[in-house]
């Protein structure tokens, strides 16, 4: 199933008194990549965060955010004892014997020593785990959705696509016999004008081998069987009911499908073959710029 790589979800739930939300928003990438956004107490969270994504995901650039509301408990915070004892230590160990032997600890201003008093990030972040793996599987859910939403509107652009690219190549498959004829007749009535001024004559095999050449040089038969069978492949790559990603392969193909009108474009000299030629080409660009977007 064709799935867009623009997506959004988000999730949300309380426990403990912790309020907690992951929000999810995708945007397309030639590869899968992962921009995880913790609060600092949950930084321990995110490779792991990465490594579910990316069993979730196969393409595009995707952001995480997680975002948590602390409980009254989470905000008392825990005091660090060895960090404590460690400071007063170091600082009495400063100051000389006889002031050292009477001074007192103000436990407020201790209190407020960096690395004195923490929250726990390493017991908040095992308690919240499960609460947030929960919570990104379920806004990644939604992400899904709105991808596959946006699948069946882009299905739908690139689908119109190719049966418009179908429609030009019919009229070229349909011009090209057509074209050795008149390039017989162009030739026939060219050398006539030429020898009628010079008086000599041309032997009918001489044109016959002539136009052989051309017809020869210009053949765009195999072109036009190999671009109507890329054309084939591209809607049943849009139609396929699995869930492998066909973005990469739709673009490979795109660029199949422009070496073939290229190839065709070089052998044709009528002009109205290149004009419908580079109408093809301008879908298939089109095309190039949709998959852009497929996962």
């Amino acid at each position: 199933m064709l799935r867009s790589m623009t997506g959004f979800g988000v999730a949300t739930a309380e426990q403990g008194g912790r309020q907690c939300s992951v929000e999810v928003r995708s945007v397309n990438n030639r590869f899968f990549k992962a921009a995880i956004r913790v609060p600092p107490e949950l930084t321990a969270l995110e490779a792991e965060l990465e490594s579910q994504l990316g069993r979730i995901t196969n393409r595009g650039s995707v952001t995480v955010t997680v975002r948590l509301g602390l409980s009254a408990t989470d905000g008392a915070g825990e005091v660090n004892a060895a960090a404590a004892r460690a400071y007063v230590e170091r600082m009495l160990a400063a100051l000389p014997p006889e002031i050292a032997a009477r001074s007192t600890v103000d436990l407020a201003t201790l209190l407020t020593v960096p690395g004195v008093v923490g929250l726990g990030a390493d017991r908040l972040a095992a308690e919240v785990r499960p609460l947030v793996s929960r919570l990104l599987v379920e806004a990644c859910e939604r992400m899904l959705e709105m991808r596959a939403r946006e699948g069946k509107s882009l299905h739908a652009v690139l689908a119109s696509f190719g049966v418009a690219m179908r429609e030009r190549l019919a009229k070229v498959s349909a011009r090209a016999p057509a074209l050795v004829a008149a390039y017989h007749e162009r030739l026939r009535q060219r050398v006539n004008q030429l020898l009628a001024e010079s008086g000599a004559t041309l032997e009918p095999a001489d044109l016959a081998r002539e136009v052989a050449i051309y017809a020869e040089r210009s053949d765009i038969h195999e072109e036009i069987s190999r671009l109507s069978a890329h054309i084939d492949q591209f809607h049943r790559l849009l139609d396929a009911d699995g869930d492998e990603p066909v973005g990469r392969t739709l673009d490979f193909l795109a660029q199949e499908m422009l070496r073939e009108a290229n190839t065709i474009a070089s052998k044709s000299s009528d002009a109205e073959t290149s004009q419908l030629v580079v109408e093809i080409k301008s879908l298939i660009d089109r095309i190039k710029e949709q998959a852009a977007n497929a996962e």
